[in-house]
């Protein structure tokens, strides 16, 4: 089907990218706010734009039936849901289809195998894909007693449904247990609506790298290498780099053909990522996240490829215009999340009103954000507010360039994360590639530096 006017189902810096991306295709826009954003710059960029509701996500950006109204009124042939939000809800997808609309996203079916994390374990477990040790469903104390005994401890609870670290829990020895499992179910239950767990080997201090696939109608299949996206705080990420320092082009082969297989095996269209653990020389897989990610601009970085064009010709019918082959990754670039967060107290949301913001420029810097001077930061959602790309011929190169830029961005308003990714930066263990995903905690310093930079 041809595509004319996209609507895009979110805000912020996302909603700004993807309406770049259609302006640049010639496409018309469409956005839809709560009273929050009525102002914000993605409402500006977009050719029309429909109000949603108040504030609340549940009451503006999580309706659906408010999103597809805003479609029918404006005669949008298509909705691209960025990340969050509605984005991995297959009931979009499917609404979407009944509405003949284009869905720039994957199959409905697709995301439903792939949103529980036991069934896509399943699946890559019969197409060869390495899992780590774990259990098949818990759903009371005495099944993760079970499991523990089977596989010894340490080990990990994580719901089945659902990410962003809720519900996950360490377990250490037989006393973690019912704590542990009654406090995993609750909070699984509350977020996900299902309380269905399962245990699996914990690894003490892996490395957290995924692989971007982009995949058509028509059978074709490609990886775009891979990001390393260990550092995080609460299981979130807070900075992303590709290539990843452990990888090398054998690992790379490896952990691509992987992620195809488990693509091919789901059915699986348009853009995703596959979530592996790296504990050295193996890997396992986490989950796929049916969606595009946040950190997809160092990808775009270091293989010259336009992700959200490719989501928007494959949303299309269109076939990939490329092939293996054709992907290569030339140089390094690292990507900085700019939360509205203060490091020093513990990443503590800072939710003020932007009143000076001047962005870097220089050789190899893009800047991917949704505020400006002036611009109100809601409390109501995530504390992104911009993303910091950096890229340069190499690893060192690109982390010269990226203290530069950092030392340049001016913000005033809320206090940002802006001087952790400086204190980062500085760090030995960054700069040698020394990572894990425990890496925040383990560098308590790195706080107290940010406070300093900060002063």
């Amino acid at each position: 089907m041809s595509i004319r006017r996209v609507l895009v189902a979110n805000r912020g810096e996302i909603a700004v990218r993807v309406i770049r991306a259609c302006r640049t295709l010639g496409l018309e826009t469409v956005a839809v706010h709560s009273d929050a954003d009525a102002d914000a710059v993605f409402v500006r960029l977009a050719d029309r734009s429909v109000r949603l509701g108040p504030p609340p996500p549940a009451e503006s950006y999580l309706r659906l039936d408010a999103v597809l109204d805003a479609a029918r009124q404006t005669g949008a042939d298509a909705i691209h849901p960025g990340y969050g939000f509605l984005s991995e809800r297959p009931e979009l997808a499917e609404a979407c289809d009944a509405a003949g609309i284009a869905f720039v996203g994957p199959p409905a079916s697709a995301m439903r195998l792939l949103g529980s994390k036991l069934a896509a374990r399943e699946l890559a477990i019969g197409h060869g894909v390495p899992v780590a040790p774990g259990s098949g469903p818990v759903r009371d104390v005495a099944a993760a007693r079970q499991a523990a005994r089977e596989l010894g401890y340490p080990l990990i609870v994580k719901p089945s449904a659902g990410g962003g670290g809720i519900g996950m829990k360490v377990l250490e020895g037989d006393d973690d247990v019912e704590a542990a499992v009654t406090s995993a179910m609750k909070a699984a239950a509350a977020a996900f609506g299902d309380d269905t767990l399962y245990v699996e080997r914990y690894v003490r201090a892996p490395r957290h790298v995924e692989v971007q696939l982009l995949c058509d109608a028509h059978g074709g299949r490609v990886h775009l290498g891979e990001r390393e996206c260990s550092i995080q705080r609460r299981h979130q990420k807070l900075l992303e780099e590709s290539p990843s320092p452990a990888v090398w082009p054998e690992l790379r082969a490896r952990m691509g053909d992987a992620a195809l297989r488990l693509a091919a095996a789901a059915g699986y269209v348009n853009a995703g990522t596959a979530e592996f653990m790296l504990d050295g020389e193996e890997f396992y897989f986490l989950e796929v996240n049916a969606r595009l990610q946040v950190e997809h601009p160092v990808t775009e970085a270091v293989t010259g490829i336009d992700i959200v064009a490719a989501q928007l010709a494959v949303a299309a019918g269109e076939p990939l215009r490329i092939t293996q082959e054709d992907v290569r990754l030339e140089g390094h670039a690292i990507e900085f999340r700019i939360n509205a967060e203060n490091a020093a107290k513990r990443f503590l949301p800072s939710p003020k009103a932007v009143t000076a913001w001047e962005p870097p420029t220089g050789e190899g810097v893009r800047l991917d954000s949704g505020v400006e001077a002036g611009s109100a930061v809601p409390p109501f959602y995530d504390s992104l507010l911009a993303k910091l790309v950096v890229h340069g011929p190499d690893r060192a190169t690109a982390i010269e360039r990226a203290a530069e830029a950092l030392a340049a961005f001016h913000v005033e308003g809320p206090v940002t994360t802006i001087p952790y990714h400086r204190a980062v930066l500085e760090s030995d263990d960054f700069r040698a590639g020394r990572l894990s995903t425990h890496f925040v905690d383990e560098h308590p310093e790195l706080r107290e530096r940010a406070a300093e930079l900060l002063a």
